[in-house]
C-alpha cells in the first residue's frame, strides 16, 4: 500500500469520505487520492516521492506557480509579526486600494475568507440595496456552498452528481431563481415572471465550474442591459476568472461592467481569502455604514495581506505577463486540440486565456446540459493515463486546466507527449 492510500485509509476514519472538499476524493474517475507533501514552481510532489506536472493550481490561484519566492518573502516577514490580531492592519488597506485602483468597477470592497463567503455578503448587500429578495442564477455556475446558491450548481455537486443538497430547506432557495447559460431570453422571461421583485443576477462571466464554458457573443452586454431596465444589481463572480484572463479580470476582458464584484484565492496568492467589492453607494450599505451584516475575525488577515499583496503587486508590475502567459496557453490548448482530432476522439476543447477544459463529447458545449452530454468514464480513462505520466489534471470531467508562468515550454511539452499517447 502507498504512503498516499495508507493516509486515505486513515483519513476516511475521521473526515467524511476522507477528504476536506469532496472533489479531492478521486470519487468520480474511479481512484483514491494523491496526498500531496509539497509544490514548487508548476510541479508537485506526493507523499511517495512521485513528481507531477500541476495543472489545477490550488483550483486557480497559483498563477505564478507554487512557492513563489517573492511571495514567500512577504508570508515569512508578515509570519515573524504575528499570524492574527483580529484587528484592522495597514496591509489591508494597501489591498483595498491595490484593487480599488485597478478595477474601474470597484469604489469600496470588503475583505472576507473565501469565495463563497464573499458571494454570500453580494448577495445581502445586493438585497439590502435594492430591497428586493429574488436572485438570478445559471444551471452549472457553482457560486459556493452556502444554501441559496447550491440550486443546480457546478463544480463538486455537478462532479459527484448530487441534486442541489441534502440539508438545504425548500425555504432557503425559493427567491433563487435558475436559468440556462447563454439563454438571454430566459433570464428576460424571468424578469417579466417577478416584476421588482429580482434584486440581482449573479454570473460567472466565464463559466469555470462545469468545465470551461464561454459567454456567447452579446450575452453578457445582454445581461447588463437587463439588469438596468429593471434596476437590478448584476455581481460578476471572478473567484475563478479574477485576475486570471488580465490583470482586471472577465470584466476588462470582455467590457462589461458590474455592480458588484466577487474575489477568491488568488488575491491571497492561494491562501484563505475572498473579498467582494463594487459601487460606492451599493457598499455603504455594508455595516458599520449601513444595516447589512457582515462580520468576521479573520477578514483581512495579515498573511493573507502580505502574500495576495505580494502576488498582485507582481502580476500588475509586469508589464507583459498576462499577454505571454495567454499566448503560451493559446499555443498548449491548440495543439492539444490537434492531438485529439488527430487521433480520431470526439473532445470539445474549450479554451479562454489558461483556463482550458477537454470535454469528451462531440457536441458543442455552451451550457450545463450540453456538458453533461460529456463522456465521463471516458474522461476517468483518460485523467488515470495522465497521472500515470506525472500529469495531475483535476480528478472530474467538469473542472479546469490552469495553466501558470511557471510552466516551462518542456512541461507543456511533455503534457502533449503524454496525450499523444492515450
Amino acid at each position: 500500500m502507498s504512503n498516499s492510500e495508507a493516509l486515505f485509509e486513515r483519513a476516511k476514519q475521521y473526515i467524511p469520505g476522507g477528504v476536506n472538499s469532496p472533489v479531492r476524493a478521486f470519487r468520480s474517475v474511479g481512484m483514491s487520492p494523491r496526498f500531496i507533501a509539497g509544490g514548487r514552481g508548476a510541479h508537485l510532489v506526493d507523499e511517495d516521492g512521485a513528481e507531477y506536472i500541476d495543472f489545477i493550481g490550488s483550483w486557480g490561484p497559483m498563477i505564478l506557480g507554487h512557492a513563489e519566492p517573492h511571495v514567500l518573502d512577504a508570508v515569512k516577514e508578515a509570519m515573524e509579526q504575528g499570524l492574527s490580531f483580529g484587528a484592522a492592519t495597514k496591509r489591508e488597506v494597501e489591498m483595498a486600494e491595490l484593487i480599488c485602483e485597478s478595477i474601474p468597477g470597484i469604489d469600496m470592497v470588503r475583505m472576507v475568507n473565501s469565495g463563497t463567503e464573499a458571494v454570500m455578503s453580494a448577495i445581502r448587500a445586493a438585497r439590502g440595496f435594492t430591497g428586493r429578495n429574488k436572485i438570478v442564477k445559471f444551471e452549472g455556475c457553482y457560486h459556493g456552498h452556502t444554501d441559496a446558491m447550491l440550486s443546480k450548481a457546478g463544480s463538486g455537486v455537478m462532479t459527484q452528481g448530487i441534486s442541489d443538497s441534502a440539508g438545504v430547506p425548500a425555504g432557503c432557495t425559493q427567491d433563487t431563481l435558475t436559468a440556462a447559460y447563454n439563454d438571454l431570453s430566459g433570464v428576460e422571461a424571468l424578469f417579466e415572471a417577478n416584476p421588482k421583485e429580482i434584486a440581482a443576477v449573479i454570473i460567472e462571466p466565464v463559466g469555470a465550474n462545469m468545465g470551461v464554458v464561454l459567454p456567447k457573443e452579446g450575452f453578457l452586454k445582454g445581461l447588463r442591459e437587463l439588469c438596468d431596465r429593471h434596476q437590478a444589481l448584476l455581481i460578476f463572480d471572478e473567484v475563478i476568472t479574477g485576475f486570471r484572463l488580465g490583470f482586471t479580470g472577465a470584466q476588462g476582458y470582455f467590457n462589461i461592467q458590474p455592480d458588484l464584484t466577487t474575489y477568491g484565492k488568488i488575491i491571497g496568492g492561494g491562501m484563505p481569502v475572498g473579498a467582494y467589492g463594487g459601487r460606492r453607494d451599493i457598499m455603504e450599505m455594508v455595516a458599520p455604514l449601513g444595516p447589512v451584516y457582515q462580520a468576521g475575525t479573520l477578514s483581512g488577515n495579515p498573511i493573507a495581506m502580505a502574500a495576495g499583496l505580494a502576488q498582485l503587486k507582481l502580476l500588475k508590475e509586469t508589464p507583459d505577463f498576462y499577454q505571454k502567459l495567454n499566448e503560451t496557453s493559446d499555443h498548449f490548448f491548440g495543439e492539444l486540440g490537434e492531438i485529439f482530432e488527430k487521433k480520431g476522439i470526439p473532445v470539445q476543447l474549450n479554451h479562454i486565456g489558461s483556463l482550458g477544459c477537454v470535454f469528451f463529447t462531440d457536441q458543442p458545449v455552451t451550457d450545463y446540459a450540453s456538458a453533461k452530454t460529456s463522456d465521463t468514464e471516458q474522461f476517468a480513462k483518460y485523467f488515470a493515463h495522465m497521472l500515470s505520466a506525472g500529469i495531475y489534471l483535476a480528478p472530474s470531467q467538469f473542472e479546469d486546466m490552469f495553466i501558470s508562468s511557471a510552466h516551462t515550454e518542456e512541461d507543456l511539452e511533455k503534457t502533449l507527449e503524454a496525450a499523444d499517447r492515450f
